[in-house]
């Protein structure tokens, strides 16, 4: 969460600024960590701040990361010496090693990981991941709980890379499709439509419908192109950077059958793992629902259980919290799976074999999907070619069996 202050620096200067936390109450306790008394501190509002320097880091990046940390403590070496070693294992990765450089800096002067990690100004990182650091710092669980935080990154990228993979093909045909429609539209229809003209005959319906939308592109096709990269930024900032058109959009996006039961497979199994894996670092319950809760990328969830971590902390059980905020679009196995698991005290294992079911159910959905797509693809790329074909050919027959009469 973005949060705007005014106040006093160290030095008695008047500064102003943003700063990133999850709560009000961590967002006063940094201030205070860095000597600035402040006069005024508030939400950012609806519109979130561009910030240029520094942006989240890549999945891939932090479970490198964790995964080497978490293979040199478990040698005995110093969290220190560690960092060391990987800034001369990634020199030519001038990002990260900007990012090693200022975690060791930090280190250096005596600040713990936790500590690091929140300072540096590269990258943006997850505040679960770092809340986790934290506690595993002090109750001496560094590299298990690194290790952990590898292997969730490495799966949450893999992920990533099996989506886009998946979607190369259908885009290939898609660009195929529009290119051999723009050359029919744009080259052979005109040609064709000489031949028309010179004829003087009444054309099909279908033809002129044909030779209208081939008129209308050739004359109007910059401001076409124009109107429609200029919808998809304007719809690309709008969803980034206005929380109540994100909402909109998020939460018709969870209705829409199967694509709704997508994402909820994948928001509730992230939010799933990552809350077995804060447990099982050692964070309390009410804390790591709360920092779990911060996972959620599709709005309408992320409020949802904003809404019920409230009622967690007033000493409700999250199932319950839920069930209260009356979210009827949540799965009901899901549920069902979380009340379980408070009432055996295995949240950890329930929610850690629901996230796998789920990643599970996902997989098979996305492969039935694609494999019904190439053909739903063809037909309609198939569909597209014959009409106009179609409407090229009728007035050619009709012509034909005129001279024959």
């Amino acid at each position: 969460m973005l949060f705007k202050y005014k106040g006093i620096d160290a030095n008695g200067k008047r500064i102003k600024g943003t700063l990133t936390a999850a709560s009000l109450e961590e967002a006063k306790q940094h201030l205070r960590t860095h000597g600035i008394l402040y006069d005024t501190l508030k939400p950012a509002g609806n519109f979130v701040s561009f910030d240029i320097g520094k942006r989240t880091v890549p999945a891939e990046v932090l479970a490198a990361f964790s995964k080497e940390l978490a293979a040199y403590l478990d040698s005995g070496m110093t969290i220190l010496t560690a960092i060391r070693l990987l800034e001369n294992q990634h020199q030519d990765e001038k990002r990260y090693l900007s990012f090693l450089n200022a975690v060791r800096a930090s280190i250096e002067e005596g600040n713990t990981l936790y500590r690091a990690l929140s300072s540096q100004k590269i990258y943006r990182m997850p505040e679960f991941y770092l809340q986790s650091l934290n506690i595993a710092g002090q109750s001496g669980k560094m590299p298990e709980v690194l290790t952990n935080m590898a292997a969730f990154f490495t799966a949450q990228n893999k992920v990533r890379k099996q989506v886009k993979g998946a979607m190369v093909y259908p885009t290939v045909i898609l660009i195929v499709a529009l290119a051999m429609t723009s050359f029919l539209i744009g080259f052979v229809v005109p040609k064709i439509t000489e031949i028309f003209q010179d004829t003087g005959q009444t054309l099909p319906p279908i033809t002129q419908f044909v030779l209208s939308i081939s008129d209308f592109l050739r004359a109007h096709y910059g401001l076409v192109l124009g109107l429609f990269f200029g919808i998809l930024v304007l719809f690309r900032l709008a969803y980034s950077y206005n929380k109540r058109f994100h909402l909109i959009i998020d939460t018709a996006l969870l209705r829409i059958p199967v694509i709704g039961s997508l994402i909820q497979n994948h928001e509730l199994g992230r939010f799933g793992y990552i809350l077995s894996l804060l447990l099982s670092s050692g964070v309390a319950y009410t804390q790591a629902v709360k920092l779990a809760s911060s996972s959620f990328s599709n709005r309408y969830l992320a409020q949802l259980f904003e809404r019920a971590v409230e009622r967690v902390v007033e000493g409700n059980k999250l199932s319950n919290a839920l069930q209260l905020e009356k979210a009827d679009i949540l799965k009901r196995n899901f549920l069902q799976a979380l009340a379980l698991g408070e009432e055996s005290g295995e949240v950890a294992e329930v929610l850690a074999n629901i996230s796998k079911l789920y990643a599970e159910e996902n997989d098979e959905r996305i492969k039935i999907m694609l494999s019904l797509l190439e053909p739903v693809m063809m037909l309609l790329i198939g569909g597209i070619v014959g009409i106009i074909v179609a409407a090229m050919l009728l007035p050619i027959f009709t012509m034909t069996q005129g001279l024959k009469g």
